[in-house]
C-alpha cells in the first residue's frame, strides 16, 4: 500500500491489485496542493463539505480529468457537487467500489467547534479494513485499524484528544493529517507529542508533502 499526503486532510491511498493499483483520493480541499494533476483515479471520498476538505472548483476540474472516478460524499456535501454524478453515503453504509471495500464510519456529525455555530455532517471512511480517515471527528471504532490518519490540529480539537484517539484505536501506524492551520513550530510540537505519548505498538509516520510512502 502506498500513501501520498497532499497537505491537511488530503491523502492519496493506492491499494495493490493484480493488474494495477486502485487509486483513492480523500478530501481534496482548499488547504491542500499538488493533487490537481492526478489521473487514473478510481474513487474520490469526501468526508464533509467544509472547504478545507472539499474545494469545489478544483474538484470539478479533477473530476473532468478522471471521468471514471466514483465520487462518494456525506449528504451535506451534495450542494457543493451539483451537476456531478456522485454517491451520497452515511455511517453504517458498506460499499464495494473498484474492488475496494469502503465502510462509512462515525456518528455522522462533525466534532463541535462551538454550540452557537451551525453543525455539519461528517463521514469517516475505513478502506479495506486497513486505513481509517475519520474526517473532522474522533469517533471510536470497534474494528482493528492498521493505519490511522489522525487529525492533529483544528478549531474543533486539541492535541491531547488526538493522542487519546490514537491510544483508543491503537493502530499499527498513525499518520498525522489536518495540520495546515498550525504554525510550523506547532506542527513539529504536535508530532513530537504523538511520538512520545502514543502506545509502543504504534509507529508515528510523518509524510513529506506529495512524496509517496510505502507501508
Amino acid at each position: 500500500m502506498r500513501l501520498t499526503h497532499f497537505g491537511h486532510a488530503c491523502m492519496l491511498v493506492e491499494i495493490p491489485a493484480p493488474q494495477t493499483a486502485t487509486r483513492i483520493l480523500i478530501d481534496p480541499g482548499t488547504y491542500s496542493t499538488g493533487f490537481e494533476e492526478l489521473r487514473d483515479l478510481d474513487l474520490i471520498l469526501l468526508t464533509h463539505a467544509h472547504p478545507d476538505h472539499l474545494d469545489a472548483d478544483r474538484l470539478r476540474a479533477l473530476a473532468a480529468h478522471n471521468p471514471n472516478a466514483t465520487i462518494v460524499h456525506s449528504p451535506g456535501a451534495r450542494g457543493a457537487l451539483a451537476g456531478l454524478a456522485t454517491t451520497a453515503a452515511v455511517p453504517g453504509d458498506e460499499l464495494v467500489i473498484a474492488g475496494v471495500e469502503i465502510a462509512v464510519t462515525g456518528s455522522g456529525g462533525h466534532a463541535c467547534i462551538h454550540p452557537d455555530l451551525p453543525g455539519s455532517d461528517n463521514n469517516g471512511y475505513l478502506i479495506n479494513g486497513r486505513v481509517l480517515h475519520p474526517g473532522d471527528a474522533l469517533d471510536q471504532l470497534s474494528a482493528a485499524v492498521e493505519v490511522l490518519l489522525v487529525p492533529v490540529g483544528g478549531p474543533w480539537m486539541k492535541i491531547g484528544e488526538g493522542i487519546d484517539y490514537v491510544r483508543a484505536v491503537a493502530p499499527r501506524f498513525a499518520i498525522p493529517i489536518h495540520q495546515a492551520g498550525l504554525a510550523s513550530i506547532h506542527q513539529q510540537l504536535h508530532y513530537q507529542l504523538l511520538r512520545d505519548l502514543t502506545p509502543a505498538q504504534t509507529e508515528v509516520v510523518i509524510l513529506e508533502h506529495a512524496e509517496p510512502h510505502t507501508l
